[in-house]
């Protein structure tokens, strides 16, 4: 048995199938189902049920899954926590939602790579929910995420921001309130996925307003430029670090009960790279105080 196989395993669990969990370890389905059958014949028993179309995991096959979770948890925090220098040595692998990608995340991850050009830094984007739930099993170190109504338990947050949300309008758009607009012109709506997209949702609902909806995007910068385009008005976060390229918009304040996106770092309790966790915070921070500062 060898930590590839449990990895193997493991991402055949989270993945479903064989062949999707081949794209994720990079290797051939047949050799997926190979490197599960040598397991199984190392371990001596039936991870999973073959006599379905698709194999699914046992119940031994489950609870094997949860060890070896735990196992690959401390295979990659084994180096660190010899060292003692909180996981500086090594390589960092942090998830981002895609409104960090281009202003807040470059810009701490290039502070941090300054200071310790020694340490791997590895991005992965996604939406809140899905990197909450790689940091739990351990495939991401942290993630930059929307703080949701409820954190999973084990999991700390590290607050970095508070980003009102508020309405964008074309340049050229000559009302300037938000409510008559998402009235009488076409919605572009945040993902609804996202925790932005049902913060977003649940306001349009208290003020009973009923939209027009002609698009549902994931990325801001797309929304903003069928905004620039006047295709339609939408909702977004006022990002505490603004993108690289801004676009131009019309940008109106939803009023005094605007709802707001808190946007921070989420690591698990028992994280090992303490050091590297909070340098990556303390860079973050720096970079959303700079741009707070900025005129």
């Amino acid at each position: 048995m060898t930590i590839r196989l449990l990895k193997t395993l493991v991402a055949v669990a989270d993945a479903k199938t064989f062949s999707a969990a081949a794209k994720v370890v990079h290797v051939t389905h047949a050799a997926v189902s190979q490197q599960m059958r040598t397991l199984e014949e190392d371990l001596g028993v039936e991870l999973f049920d073959r006599s379905t179309r698709t194999p699914e995991l046992t119940q031994t096959g489950l609870e094997v899954v949860t060890r070896a979770r735990q196992i690959i948890s401390d295979y990659n925090n084994l180096v660190p926590s010899v060292l003692a220098d909180g996981g500086l040595s090594g390589t960092v692998t942090l998830g981002a939602i895609p409104t960090t990608l281009t202003g807040l995340a470059p810009r701490a991850m290039a502070i941090l790579k300054a200071k310790f050009p020694k340490t791997g830094l590895h991005i992965r984007p996604g939406l809140t929910r899905a990197l909450l739930t790689d940091v739990e099993r351990g495939a991401l170190d942290a993630a930059i995420v929307t703080k949701p109504h409820l954190m999973p338990v084990g999991l700390d947050f590290f607050e970095l921001a508070r980003e009102p949300l508020e309405l964008i309008a074309a340049a050229q758009e000559p009302k300037d309130d938000p409510e008559t607009l998402l009235k009488s012109r076409p919605f572009i709506r945040f993902n609804r996925n996202a925790v932005v997209g049902s913060l977003i949702d649940t306001w349009i609902l208290s003020k009973r307003i009923r939209v027009t909806e002609t698009m549902e995007l994931d990325s801001l910068e797309a929304i903003t430029s069928m905004v620039q385009q006047n295709l339609g008005v939408s909702i977004v976060p006022r990002l505490a670090v603004p993108q690289a390229s801004d676009t131009h918009v019309k940008r109106m304040a939803l009023g005094p009960d605007a709802p707001l996106r808190i946007l921070g770092l989420a690591y698990r309790e028992d994280q090992i790279k303490t050091r590297a966790l909070q340098e990556i915070s303390q860079a973050l921070q720096m970079v959303v105080d700079t741009a707070r500062e900025a005129p």
